[in-house]
C-alpha cells in the first residue's frame, strides 16, 4: 500500500507523551533508566528528538522492546504510551 493512505506517525507527540508521563511519575532519566533497563542516553535521545553527540543525525525513536520496557517501568499500558503516535494531525 502507498504511504499516502496513512497519516504520518506523530513522533513529536510520542516524545511529549513520554516526557509528560515520566514527569508525572517524578522520575528523572536516571530513575527511569534504572527501572526500565533502557540507557539514560537513549531516554534523552528519544525524548529530545535530537542526539547531543551528532545533531545532524536523526535521533532514535526507540525499538518496540524499548517502548515495552518503558511502559512496564512507568506502569502504563503500551497502547496508551504509543497512542499519540497515531494522532492524525502528526507531522512525523
Amino acid at each position: 500500500p502507498s504511504d499516502s493512505l496513512f497519516p504520518p506517525p506523530n513522533v513529536a507527540a510520542l516524545r511529549l507523551n513520554l516526557a509528560r508521563i515520566r514527569h508525572a511519575r517524578g522520575y528523572s532519566y536516571d530513575e527511569l533508566a534504572a527501572r526500565s533497563g533502557v540507557a539514560r542516553s537513549t531516554l534523552a535521545y528519544i525524548e529530545s528528538g535530537s542526539p547531543n553527540r551528532n545533531p545532524s543525525k536523526a535521533a532514535t525513536v526507540g525499538s518496540l522492546t524499548t517502548w515495552y520496557r518503558l511502559s512496564r517501568a512507568l506502569d502504563v499500558p503500551l497502547g496508551q504510551l504509543l497512542e499519540p503516535l497515531f494522532d492524525d494531525e502528526g507531522n512525523g
